[in-house]
């Protein structure tokens, strides 16, 4: 065949031969819908595609924030409840800023159920105590981390009888609270026919550091 002399009506007529009109109307579909398949792949799904796999991945980051979480939650608690004994250890012996200004009121209620009376309540500056090794020469030394604890000096003064006195030292004792007979002076009053007593003297109680820094 000489392919100089082959134009184009040639070439047409031959491949008519080859395939018919459905053959051709075929392959006409088939390419069609893959390049429509193409172009709502581009157009539609792959934006679709691209932006759940950004979600799934912000799922998974968060997810592992998560359980990091929970790790530390866990580790918090384990540590809270190796500290739970001794805070309420601590929350009972040692008095709360609140209970201190309510002291009055407290030791007047041991004091009327054994038939005293106080005539004077002073309380002091709170002095701080330092932890074993920090001396006044240590820098810093009122730092919280240097503070074991606060003790707060009480002038006070109590009116009536001996045994009623002698029991309500008795009542403090066995209260939960940290409570110290620092110095004490009783005297008779003059004059007095029932035997009352004067007791004076100073009493310690002590607080918390995060109470009174």
């Amino acid at each position: 065949m000489d392919l100089n002399n082959i134009n184009v009506s040639d070439l047409k007529e031959k491949l008519l031969q080859v395939a018919d009109k459905k053959t051709l109307i075929k392959f006409g579909i088939g390419f069609g819908s893959m390049i429509l398949f193409l172009i709502i792949y581009y157009a539609v799904l792959n934006p679709i595609v691209k932006s759940k796999k950004i979600m799934l991945d912000d799922m998974i980051l968060k997810s592992s924030e998560i359980s990091t979480f929970n790790d530390e939650i866990n580790n918090f608690k384990k540590r809270l409840k190796k500290l739970e004994p001794e805070y309420k250890k601590n929350s009972t012996l040692f008095h709360s800023r609140k209970e201190v200004e309510g002291l009055y009121l407290s030791l007047s209620r041991y004091a009327g159920i054994n038939g005293l009376v106080i005539s004077k309540i002073t309380k002091k500056k709170p002095k701080p105590v330092l932890k074993e090794g920090v001396t006044a020469d240590t820098p810093d030394q009122l730092d919280k981390k240097n503070v074991s604890y606060y003790k707060i000096p009480v002038d006070y003064e109590i009116k009536g009888n001996f045994l009623g006195y002698i029991k309500f030292k008795r009542d403090l004792a066995k209260s939960n609270k940290m409570l110290n007979f620092d110095k004490e002076t009783i005297k008779i009053v003059q004059n007095n026919k029932s035997g009352a007593i004067l007791a004076t003297g100073v009493l310690t109680i002590v607080g918390l550091t995060n109470e009174f820094f």
